[in-house]
């Protein structure tokens, strides 16, 4: 790719000789250093705390017409500039997040080049002149690491059987693998957010913001080397409807030279390094929020983050009762009285509800009545969430939003996207701006990672872009979900809230661990599952588990579904990439910590220096005595503590694939 690129730009007539010209730019601490090169090649380098991280790295656009936005052409001034606001978020980790930063733009006469520092690193984009739209041919964004490190990379799933473009199709859903930056497996690509570990304890994770009218950015490494360049999918020439999946998929058959469209003026995504001095550091990170485009115009008063009883994991097992259940009206109702008797917000229809192979949501199975759940919802206090497949909405997105808000439904849960080329972006912003119109929340599945349109458009909660519990259905031991639970918050989490789907109460220590569809399990332990709604961001979050064994466990079902989804102030605690996490969110005046770790016993003292000096109550779960035998064994209870400057840490053991979690209240 990298050699390609600098053949193309090769051919490029030199407009004008630029003198090389040298910027430094550094965040508002002084700890964050680029150095901007405008010569010929228009490179940066990255040092975090006076040590190298970045090696000159260079950027540039090729447009179709052959011209350039690259240093080839004249500079004509360099701007600086700096941020220093207080943003209020609606529905985040927290009420209000400092968008404090440095700028340099530099000037060219068709373009301009922005670089922002921020204390936890630094984002660059390009910004068009052009009066007229035209065509991206091909974009160059190098990360030239200063040294052969140990990187998280999610490679695409099944990757190692596919060509380059046909990796572009994919779910965005794979483990980490955990090695040298110059072990990538050849011909293989991989999503964002990828992060790679400094030696010394400092932690980069490479994203993007403000990705629209645009494809998002992957990395590979063609060169078995220290440096990882982006590449970006072809822009879709004819895309068919599918069978793969109940004819609900588009797949591209053939693609275009060319990866972009673009309108005149375009600013293109922010392309973000972050990097913290410690792993744990990464762990409450702002900057893809920061770098995204503010909210839209309108009223998003009507929007209502919350916690969903979900069916589809636990295959609509309930028991106990007197009908049959399965994907019908009366299962339904039984949801909604579960969820309205635990204050659950939601219930979702997931897969099934509409006819199989239509891929046409006016089509309801008949077992269903859908406006009389709608009702029934209603009058219980609880919204209805339909999901939908991709195709079935496409076909008819206006007809879709319009016909179901009318009806009262609350909202969609739209999958199977698999991919994230320019008319997949377009298609979730259409659906973002539809779903403000008719006042549908929107919760992307199968889809890649949030790169801005949370922020933008608030009705958009959730964006999946994670291998979450749904894969311990059927996946056999081969599978860590331990490390890659203490893996995803200081990764894919960085970039957004992520649909995992926790709450299971069937856990399993590992050896006892197999994937079952009707009566899944989760590995690790009862209080692992318990924290995650501490540990995982998503204001649309899920129960995954059968309301029959909710009711059996009624001191962590009543706990869980207390859980607020939305948080006024998030802190990072500890934490190492892989092995534990431990994260505290405070709403209102109560704080909320969870801990977790990988299938390693861990003992830890956890800071609660985000207290005040005190006397405070705690209910707490914590792992039981047993749990490493039998993983649904916890310690369940309550005590009062006092807090000084001086002692301001409590011990925690966490059992194997174990965890703990407490809410903390000031006496």
């Amino acid at each position: 790719m990298k050699r390609a690129f600098l053949i193309i730009a090769a051919l490029v007539p030199v407009l004008a000789a630029a003198a090389p010209k040298a910027y430094r730019l550094e965040s508002p601490d002084g700890k964050v250093v680029a150095e901007i090169s405008a010569a010929n090649e228009i490179t940066w380098t990255l040092a975090y705390d006076g040590k190298a991280v970045l090696e000159p790295s260079a950027v540039a656009m090729i447009l179709d017409d052959g011209t350039a936005y690259d240093g080839k052409v004249r500079l004509q001034k360099a701007g600086r500039a700096s941020g220093n606001e207080t943003i209020k978020t609606p529905f985040y980790k927290k009420s209000e997040v400092h968008n404090r930063y440095n700028e340099l733009t530099l000037s060219y006469k068709t373009f301009d080049l922005i670089f922002r520092a921020y204390d936890q690193g630094v984002a660059y984009r390009f910004v068009s002149k052009a009066k007229a739209p035209f065509i991206v041919k091909d974009e160059r964004a190098d990360f030239n690491f200063a040294g052969d490190w140990d990187a998280f990379v999610p490679y695409v799933r099944g990757g190692e059987k596919k060509t380059i473009k046909q990796q572009f199709n994919n779910s965005f859903e794979h483990i980490y693998r955990h090695q040298p930056l110059s072990e990538w497996e050849p011909g293989r690509i991989a999503f964002l957010p990828l992060a790679v570990q400094v030696p010394g304890g400092a932690l980069v994770n490479i994203t993007e913001a403000d990705l629209e009218h645009y494809p998002g950015m992957y990395l590979w490494n063609e060169d078995k080397d220290s440096s990882l360049e982006g590449i970006w999918a072809p822009y879709p020439k004819t895309v068919v409807n599918g069978t793969a999946h109940n004819n609900l998929q588009g797949i591209v058959m053939d693609h275009e030279d060319y990866i972009a469209k673009a309108e005149a003026g375009a600013s293109f995504p922010w392309r973000i390094v972050t990097v913290t001095s410690t792993e744990a550091a990464m762990l409450d990170n702002d900057m893809v929020f920061n770098l995204s485009r503010p909210q839209a115009e309108g009223d998003f008063s009507w929007v209502k983050p919350g916690k969903v009883a979900w069916d589809w994991w636990n295959d609509w097992n309930i028991y106990g009762v007197d009908f049959r259940a399965g994907i019908n009206t009366e299962t339904y109702k039984y949801y909604i009285d579960f969820a309205s008797s635990h204050g659950i917000e939601y219930v979702i229809l997931d897969e099934g509800w509409a006819v199989n192979k239509q891929a046409d949501l006016f089509q309801i199975v008949p077992e269903i009545d859908l406006e009389e759940i709608v009702r029934y919802g209603k009058a219980k206090n609880v919204g209805i969430i339909l999901w939908a497949g991709y195709w079935a909405v496409k076909r008819d997105m206006e007809h879709v939003f319009s016909h179901f808000s009318e009806m009262g439904v609350k909202g969609f849960k739209i999958d199977f996207l698999d991919r994230d080329d320019q008319p997949m972006i377009d298609f979730c912003w259409d659906c973002a701006r539809l779903g403000a119109k008719y006042h549908m929340m929107i919760d992307f599945h199968g889809a890649s990672k949030p790169a801005g349109i949370l922020r933008t458009y608030p009705n958009v909660l959730n964006k999946e872009g994670v291998a979450g519990l749904e894969n311990l259905k059927w996946s056999g031991p081969e599978l860590d979900q331990m490390e890659y639970d203490t893996t995803i918050p200081f990764v894919r989490m960085v970039a957004g809230p992520m649909d995992y789907t926790q709450g299971a109460m069937k856990n399993a220590i590992k050896e006892n661990y197999h994937g079952v569809n009707s009566e899944p399990m989760s590995q690790g332990t009862r209080c692992h599952q318990l924290a995650e709604y501490v540990i995982f961001e998503a204001p649309f979050t899920m129960l995954c588990d059968s309301p029959s064994n909710y009711m059996k466990e009624e001191e962590c079902t009543s706990f869980i579904a207390s859980f607020p989804t939305v948080w006024d102030e998030t802190r990072a605690v500890a934490g190492k990439v892989g092995e534990y996490a431990v994260i505290a969110r405070r709403s209102g005046d109560e704080w909320y910590v969870g801990a977790i770790t990988n299938w390693d016993a861990r003992d830890l003292e956890v800071d609660l220096g985000f207290l005040s000096a005190g006397r405070y109550s705690i209910e707490y779960f914590r792992d039981g005595i047993n749990a490493d035998r039998a993983a649904c064994d916890y310690d369940h209870g309550f005590a009062n503590f006092s807090l000084s400057s001086y002692n301001s840490s409590i011990p925690v053991h966490l059992a194997p694939g174990g965890g703990c979690v407490a809410r903390i209240s000031s006496l």
